[in-house]
Formats: structure tokens, C-alpha cells, sequence
């Protein structure tokens, strides 16, 4: 019996999941495990000796520096000399660093913890006022200085700190920066006790006792990180197994661009987590098997149900703790719970969008590992020396081919006046780009399919004829993202991003502050063979030219254009065919006998059609088909027992059904929302109102009186208008520029044009821009006359109180704090204040 629990902080935790297979690796596993650990050897390098003893330099630096301004503020305060020995404060680290996984270059993740008297204020020197300044009558030329003696000025002065940039107005502030190249993620934590000793026990739950939430989220990461090494610590060689996976997953997040929590997909923690549970699943397993655990694994998940290592626990501390009912309140799609209290979900930026990319990219690892496996125990089908070397990893490595696999681009451009303005700007949008990806994705955008990129470019592309100066574009970033439009809900030619880019601009970038001139986000569209050079260095051989070549071979090796080329020319048989029936008919009927040549011509032509290579192309399917299906049959009666391995780990995925960690589903059922998850659906709490497209809601449709605004609504849609319901974000006019707008901004120089293919592999025009016009004209006439609405210099409605709205048998009157207008969203109330696209001098009747 294999005992996976753990004593840590005072509390004995065990795993949530049962072990699947605890069974010690066959020498055919370990023997496959040689080609891993050469592939790690050249491929997977450690940091070096110098490197190491570098950080652990800074490390001891640092913690130095902390201790003494802990004690200058504690003298500040008026303490006595005994409570400033004492008050001590420690420097803890989380993250791939404590767990060892680190790779040359990579960052540390700190935290200093320090006493109560220490504030966030003392630590980041904010609200400071030089002394000479105190009488000083002329407020106007005081500018925000900071506290020299605070422990970020200390640091910002050090000899050897670069790249210093304070984030303070966030939920969880930091200091980010280089000490001596090596990049620091400090944090700060405040705990609720006068002193931090050298023995202070971060595990323990209580230390969170009368925390704020900013201390409570930076403690949970070296909490968690403890934890975890907790759990993977039950021998030696569990844990260097546990630390290779964690590498190779890291490696292969990055290759694929899948490594960014921020950006809705992985980061560390999660990998640490994941790869946790998968030992947790499999103990015994060397690191080549569990690589492949770990792709069967995650392929085959039930979201939304948790990734958990230990069901959450309430220390009772008044702190809240993730729970299944409030989970799916929230329709978390792929939660992944924090092992230390107070539990919490680690992906809760991961969205439908980027769940999908991930679940391709999991059935993408398995499907390589499993078939080299396979193909090594044949042994007859490898190149010995790439066994020896471990080359015969690489494809599963290999870099993504985002660049090459949309046929559109929307680029945006982050500028800022000044470097550290650009610092603070792009950090800020860069955690919102997911919001605005899950906007572009959502109904009001004809959309198939989108994925950001989450690495940046150092480089700004925005058009040559914006208007921008020399220091914003050399102060500047670019991130990439790739589309795909559904052919079968677009109208038109037209795709306007307009709207999702003015939204995101107006309600999400607006938030941040001080939002100063010169910060903005610059968008361009782009078709995939317009991309910059940029793009595919470092991810192809021969640069774009070798991109554009493996773009080419993926289009003709695609399944769905093969069987579409095979539909067509089948098409163009059948019609030639019925032509010369037709012929002969019509022949026969007038009494005219066709000769000899009009006969071997039509069955000449028609013998063209099919080719000697066409025979043999469908010959080669056939044998293919009957290789795989051959292959498949031995595996199910084969050693490697794969259909024995699926169902020992569903056992264990039926464990977590119905133990209040999810809600209670059959193992049908789990698979049904998962698969509605994958696909882009949206889970109802309410099952029997099932959302648009559900193919597992009522089978029969209730016929049912359309309302008055219905009827009227069909009607505008007859006209050409796209009407959605409120829920869908109200939108008159879809696509379309509405047709009161006159005016309109171009952002991009002009309309891109680029060639999609739907389904059927047909080639269909589209028009991407990132704003377009469109001449379209109607005559919208309502039953009750409005007054005009008023807008102020800034554009904001004037609330002009009750007595421009008289009583009326058809009008109600207004509402308190609400204008009644027409405008981007339809009719409808609008709240006084908000801006909105309304002419000031107009009435509607």
C-alpha cells in the first residue's frame, strides 16, 4: 500500500484521487526512458553552477536589505530597542525556483513578509513629503515623491538594480526588477503579529489570521509551493521525477504557446499542480510514462470538473474557500484549486476559447507520445540514431504553428510616452487582452475560432501613417492575434471590429490610472501572408519563406480539403455523366444515331477524370486505413493494455462525482458537458432552458405567440437589420455600421482582403478591417415621441431630471439616473453619465 499523504503546518493532507496504477515501470518502460533523458541532456539544460550561487547571492542580499528597513521602521515607529532586535522579517521564495525547476534566465518569485507595523505605504514609500516642502506655500510644482528610507527606494538605489518598475494600485502590488540580470517578482506581505522570527512557520493556517487580502494572495504562493514539494516528497526518486516532468511540460507550454495564466492559459503553478496529480495517479512511474500520463490525463478530464490534490479545508479564519455549488454559480470552465487554505481556483482566466486550445494541444502530446512508445517496443521502425539521441522527442517540442494557422490577424500595438509609462501601460492591457479575445469570440462577432498569442514582440507595427512620435515607437509592444471567421454566420463581406475594439478601449483600459497622453493600444489587421518578417524568426528554418512552405504542405495534407477536392471532382463526374445521358436521350428521341467519335470522346473525357494516381491514392488510403485499424485491434489485445489503462483512470475520475467537490453527474452525463464546454457552449444552471444550439434540450419546439417587439424586431430583420435578444448584448445593426453614423475612424490603412475556406473547403471572400463603412439605408420610425437628449462637451448625457418627460397613456415616464435614447444598443434606457454615440440636436419620431 502506497501512502501519498503529508504533515505539513500542523495538518495531515491526503490526495483527492485514488492511485490509478501503482505499479513499478517494466524494463520495456525504463528501457524507453534512456531516449527521454538524452533528449534532456541537449535539450533541457539546468542552470549552471554560476548562476546558481548568482541567485543565491541576490537572495542573501535581499533578505539583508529587508531585514534592515524592517528595523528603521520599527525605530521610526518609537519602538523599544528589544521589539526592534525581535521584529526580525524573512524573505521566502514560490514558484519553479523553490521547487528547484528553474531554467537559465528564468525569474524568482519572492515574498517579504514583515511585522504589523510595517504598512504597504512604509514599503513602497508612497504619500511621502520631503521635510524642506512642509512650510512651502506653492503646491502647484509638487510632484509625488517617495520615501527615501522605504525598502522599493532602497532597492531602485542599489548599485546593481535595473529595470525597476513599482506596480502599487493593483490587487496584489509588487516590485518588479533586475539584480545583477537575474529578473525579481517581490511581493509584500503583512502579517498580523509585532515580529517575524527565523523560525516563523509560513505553512501554518493561522499566520493568515487578521491578514488583508493583498497578504493573503501573496503568502498563498510559497504556501502552495510548499505544499506541493510536501506532496511529492515521499521518495528521492518520486520527487526527481516529479521536478523532470515539470521541465519537459514547462518546455513544451512554451514551445506551444500555452504558457501565460495571464493570457487565459497555464503558468507555473498550474503545471505544478497538474503534473502533481498525475504522480499522485501513477507514483511509480519513470518520467517518460508519466509524460505520457500526463497528456492521457488531461486529454480525457471531465471539465469543468476541479484539478484538485486535496480536498479544500475551512480553517475558519473568515477567509473564503472555493466550493463546487459556487464554482458553477460562477461557470468556471477549468478549475484548478490551490492545495493550501484558503483554497482557490488557480485558472480562473482560462476561458472556453483557450480550454479548447489547450484540450487540442493535450490530445496533440498524447497522440505523439503514445505512438513513439508504440513505434519503439515495434523497434523496427526507427532511426537508431535518433533513439540514441533522443531526437525522436522533438516533434512534440517542435514551435506552434500559430503564424501559419489563421488566415487572419489582428495586431495591437501598446505604446507609451516614456519607458517606465510603457512598463506600467502594457502590464495593465496585457491583463485584459483575455477579456478582449472572449468579447471578439462572443455571439456579436461571426467567429469560428481565436487564439491569442501570449509571447509579445518587441516591436511596434502599427501602421507607418499613425500619427505616433519617435519615443512611443521605440517605447512600444505587440501582441497577435489569430482568428478564423464562421462562413456560415457571416453576412456579407464585412467584418467590423469596431465595437469590441471601442468597448475595450471605453470600459476595460479606461480603468487604469494615471492613464497619461500619449499611452494608447494601436490595432491593424492583417492577412496571414501580409505578417511581418518578425513573426517566424526563431520558429522556422529560412524564416517566413520556410513558414509560408509548411503553411502550403498543411493545406494539402489537410483531411477536409482532401475530401473536398474528392466531393468536387466526383461532382464534376456525375454532372458530365448525366450530360451525356441527356445527349443520348435526346438523340434517341430525334432519331439521330451518335457516331463512333462523339461517343469515344465523351467516354474518353470521362476516363481523364479518373487517373492512375488517383487508383493508387485510393489504394494507399485503404491500406492506411487497414494498418490503423489493424494497429488499433493489437493495442486493445496488445501488452500495452490501452483500453485496461482508459478505464482504470475513468474509475478514478468517477471518484471525484458526487464527494462535494463537484456536482453529482453520471459518467454519461460528465462527458456530455465536457464535450458542450469543448465546443463552445454555454452551461445553464437551468437545464430545462437549454441555450441556442443545444442538441440535449427539448426535442420538440413549443409554438408560442410572438409579443408585439418581436414582431417588430422580425420585421427590421426582414429589412436586413441583425437583431439579437438583450441577453446577447442588444445590438442594432450587427455588423453593420448603423445608419445614423456618418462619420467613422479608419484604423487600418485599408481593407484587407483574404481568402478563407469553409468547411467544404470552398474558397469564400471576406473583408477584415479593423473599421469599415458600409452604405446601407433605413427608415426607423417609433410610435412615441421622445425629447431630445442633451450631451455635454465630454459626450455624456445630461440628466435633465423629470419634467422633460410628461404623463402619457403610451409613455410610462423615466427612470430615476436614466436617459431614454436611441444609440449603439438599440432603444432602451441608458444610465446619465455614461458616454454615448447620440447627436446632440436630434429627436427621434
Amino acid at each position: 500500500m502506497i501512502d501519498l499523504s503529508t504533515t505539513i503546518g500542523g495538518r495531515t493532507l491526503t490526495p483527492a484521487l485514488p492511485i490509478v496504477d501503482g505499479a513499478s515501470p517494466t524494463p520495456a518502460e525504463l528501457s524507453f526512458n534512456t531516449t527521454l533523458t538524452s533528449y534532456i541532456a541537449t535539450h533541457v539544460p539546468l542552470e549552471s553552477e554560476d548562476g546558481i550561487r548568482t541567485r543565491e547571492r541576490v537572495l542573501v542580499q535581499m533578505g539583508k536589505l529587508h531585514r534592515e528597513w524592517v528595523k528603521s521602521v520599527a525605530l521610526k515607529r518609537g519602538l523599544n530597542a528589544d521589539a526592534v532586535e525581535s521584529a526580525g522579517g524573512e524573505l521566502f521564495t514560490s514558484g519553479s525556483y523553490r521547487l528547484g525547476v528553474h531554467e537559465p534566465g528564468a525569474d524568482i518569485d519572492t515574498i517579504a513578509v514583515a511585522p504589523n507595523f510595517c504598512t504597504r505605504e512604509d514599503f513602497f514609500g508612497s504619500g511621502y513629503t520631503p521635510p524642506n516642502t512642509i512650510d512651502d506655500d506653492d503646491d502647484d510644482d509638487l510632484t509625488p515623491q517617495r520615501d527615501p528610507n522605504s525598502l522599493a527606494e532602497r532597492i531602485r538605489n542599489h548599485p546593481d538594480v535595473t529595470n525597476f518598475v513599482p506596480i502599487e494600485n493593483t490587487a496584489v502590488p509588487i516590485l518588479t526588477f533586475d539584480w545583477e540580470g537575474i529578473n525579481i517578482d517581490l511581493l509584500f506581505a503583512r502579517l498580523s503579529t509585532p515580529s517575524v522570527p527565523r523560525n516563523f512557520d509560513i505553512d501554518n493556517d493561522l499566520v493568515l489570521s487578521g491578514v488583508d487580502s493583498a497578504t493573503e494572495k501573496s503568502l498563498n504562493g510559497p504556501r502552495v509551493t510548499n505544499l506541493i514539494a510536501a506532496f511529492m516528497s515521499g521518495t528521492a526518486e518520486r520527487y526527481q521525477t516529479f521536478l523532470t516532468v515539470v521541465r519537459l511540460v514547462r518546455k513544451w507550454a512554451k514551445s506551444r504557446g500555452l504558457y501565460s495564466n495571464k493570457m487565459g492559459y497555464w503558468g507555473g503553478v498550474n503545471i505544478n499542480i497538474a503534473v502533481a496529480l498525475v504522480l499522485q495517479l501513477y507514483p511509480n512511474a519513470c518520467p517518460a510514462s508519466l509524460l505520457r500520463k500526463f497528456f492521457l490525463v488531461f486529454k480525457s478530464w471531465r471539465w469543468p470538473n476541479p484539478v484538485m490534490l486535496t480536498k479544500p479545508h475551512d480553517a475558519e479564519l473568515g477567509l473564503p474557500v472555493w466550493n463546487a455549488p459556487q464554482a458553477a454559480a460562477m461557470r468556471q470552465v477549468a478549475p484548478m484549486i490551490t492545495p493550501a487554505y484558503p483554497a482557490m481556483n488557480s485558472t480562473l482566466s482560462v476561458s472556453r476559447q483557450t480550454l479548447q486550445i489547450l484540450h487540442e494541444e493535450f490530445c496533440r502530446g498524447h497522440a505523439i507520445v503514445d505512438q513513439l512508445y508504440k513505434n519503439y517496443q515495434r523497434g523496427d521502425v526507427l532511426d537508431k540514431e535518433k533513439v540514441d539521441s533522443g531526437e525522436i522527442w522533438k516533434e512534440l517540442f517542435e514551435p506552434s504553428d500559430f503564424f501559419i494557422g489563421y488566415p487572419h490577424y489582428l495586431s495591437l500595438c501598446i505604446v507609451g510616452p516614456t519607458q517606465h509609462d510603457a512598463q506600467a501601460w502594457a502590464g495593465f492591457v496585457e491583463s485584459r487582452l483575455r477579456k478582449l479575445v472572449s468579447d471578439m469570440m462572443g455571439r456579436s462577432l461571426p467567429l469560428s475560432k481565436i487564439q491569442l498569442w501570449p509571447k509579445k514582440f518587441d516591436v511596434c507595427v502599427a501602421d507607418r501613417t499613425a500619427l505616433l512620435t519617435h519615443a512611443q515607437r521605440a517605447n512600444s509592444i505587440t501582441y497577435f492575434i489569430g482568428f478564423r471567421v464562421d462562413t456560415h454566420r457571416m453576412r456579407g463581406n464585412q467584418l467590423d471590429l469596431e465595437r469590441q475594439l471601442t468597448n475595450f478601449r471605453n470600459w476595460d483600459l479606461s480603468k487604469f490610472y494615471p492613464l497619461v497622453p500619449g499611452m494608447d493600444i494601436l490595432p491593424r489587421t492583417f492577412g496571414v501572408k501580409e505578417l511581418p518578417k518578425i513573426c517566424f524568426e526563431g520558429m522556422y528554418d529560412g524564416g517566413k519563406i520556410a513558414a509560408m512552405k509548411r503553411r502550403r504542405m498543411l493545406i494539402e495534407a489537410d483531411p477536409k480539403r482532401q475530401e473536398a477536392k474528392k466531393k468536387k471532382k466526383l461532382a464534376k463526374l456525375k454532372k458530365k455523366m448525366e450530360a451525356m445521358k441527356r445527349k443520348k436521350l435526346k438523340a434517341e428521341s430525334a432519331g439521330v444515331k451518335l457516331n463512333e467519335d462523339e461517343v469515344a470522346a465523351a467516354d474518353g473525357g470521362l476516363k481523364e477524370e479518373v487517373t492512375e494516381e488517383d487508383v493508387s491514392g485510393l489504394r494507399k488510403r485503404k491500406r492506411e486505413d487497414d494498418t490503423s485499424q489493424e494497429e488499433e485491434t493489437n493495442a486493445v489485445k496488445g501488452e500495452d493494455g490501452v483500453e485496461e489503462e482508459y478505464a482504470l483512470l475513468e474509475c478514478a475520475l468517477d471518484t471525484i462525482e458526487g464527494t462535494g467537490v463537484a456536482q453529482h453527474k453520471t459518467r454519461e452525463e460528465a462527458e456530455i458537458d465536457r464535450q458542450k464546454l469543448l465546443a463552445g457552449e454555454l452551461l445553464s444552471d437551468a437545464q430545462d432552458e437549454p441555450e441556442e444550439g443545444d442538441t440535449a434540450g427539448k426535442e420538440v419546439k413549443q409554438e408560442r405567440k410572438l409579443t408585439r417587439e418581436e414582431r417588430e424586431a422580425e420585421i427590421l430583420r426582414r429589412s436586413g437589420l441583425v437583431i439579437v435578444s438583450d441577453d446577447e448584448a442588444t445590438v442594432l445593426g450587427g455588423n453593420r455600421v448603423l445608419p445614423w453614423r456618418h462619420g467613422y475612424k479608419k484604423v487600418s490603412e485599408s481593407v484587407k482582403k483574404e481568402m478563407t475556406r469553409d468547411g467544404t473547403g470552398e474558397d469564400v471572400k471576406v473583408n477584415v478591417t479593423a473599421i469599415g463603412p458600409r452604405t446601407f439605408r433605413a427608415a426607423i420610425k417609433f410610435k412615441t415621441k421622445f425629447d431630445v437628449v442633451e450631451l455635454d462637451s465630454n459626450g455624456r448625457v445630461i440628466d435633465k431630471g423629470d419634467d422633460d418627460f410628461m404623463p402619457s397613456l403610451k409613455w410610462i415616464g423615466r427612470k430615476g439616473g436614466f436617459e431614454f435614447k436611441l444609440g449603439e444598443r438599440g432603444m432602451g434606457y441608458y444610465r446619465t453619465g455614461k458616454t454615448v454615440v447620440v447627436p446632440s440636436n436630434m429627436a427621434y419620431t
